[in-house]
């Protein structure tokens, strides 16, 4: 008892700061929204993780011909796909993927005209990071296929298909123009919850723990007593 129910309670109060921290991250997050768009030709930004959820307006042009489809994307429950395209800003070249909305999988989809837009364009939109998902499976470029159609998106497969040297981020368009993908990006949301009921748990085992203790004690008094 001495040893358990301590480490117990360590490990619920530790999922308690646990839970403090998921609701700071949760209003950082929810300030970066409410600030005013950024620039990325300025010679100094913030890191990569400052840079989550920020607002970001940019000019430059597609290169159609990177082109890449994110497989298996669902809207209203019909399945279809995201367009992700590079853009090259037109102050300083550097390269940024536009996630440029989605749209449904048909028979007879002219992929030319998903993809082909042309001219200097600016694109309003929201900082995000890919990720791999936790079971992470090697995607499939399906042969010559083009543009391909992969299952997830990271910077580093992009990197490694297109050769070209993408910023670490992904922007989700949100400025409208005349492709008709659709752009209803959901919030994510930072949630508390899970670390709150670990620690309800492991104050519930600290309590166990000491019940049990209690009992024992009290059945090892009785059987000593004449």
């Amino acid at each position: 008892m001495v040893i358990v129910t301590p480490l117990l309670c360590s490990l619920g109060f530790w999922q308690l700061d646990r839970a403090e921290q998921k609701r700071h991250q949760a209003t950082a997050l929810e300030m970066r929204r409410t600030l005013p768009p950024i620039s990325l030709t300025d010679s100094i930004r913030p890191d990569t993780d400052q840079l989550q959820y920020r607002k970001v307006v940019l000019q430059g042009k597609f290169l159609s011909e990177k082109t890449i489809f994110i497989a298996n994307r669902k809207h209203l429950g019909k399945t279809g796909f995201h367009v992700v395209t590079p853009l090259q800003l037109s102050d300083n070249g550097e390269l940024v993927l536009i996630n440029r909305g989605w749209t449904a999988v048909a028979p007879f989809t002219d992929r030319k005209a998903l993809t082909n837009s042309t001219g200097q364009l600016t694109i309003s939109g929201e900082i995000t990071i890919p990720q791999a998902p936790a079971i992470e499976l090697t995607p499939s470029d399906d042969g010559n296929e083009l543009p391909p159609r992969w299952p997830y998106l990271t910077v580093e497969r992009y990197r490694q298909w297109s050769g070209l040297e993408t910023l670490p981020i992904l922007v989700l368009q949100t400025s409208e123009d005349n492709q008709n993908f659709i752009r209803q990006w959901p919030t994510p949301k930072v949630s508390d919850l899970m670390h709150i009921g670990y620690a309800i748990q492991w104050f519930a085992f600290a309590i166990i723990a000491v019940l049990v203790w209690l009992r024992l004690s009290y059945q090892k008094v009785a059987n000593e007593t004449p």
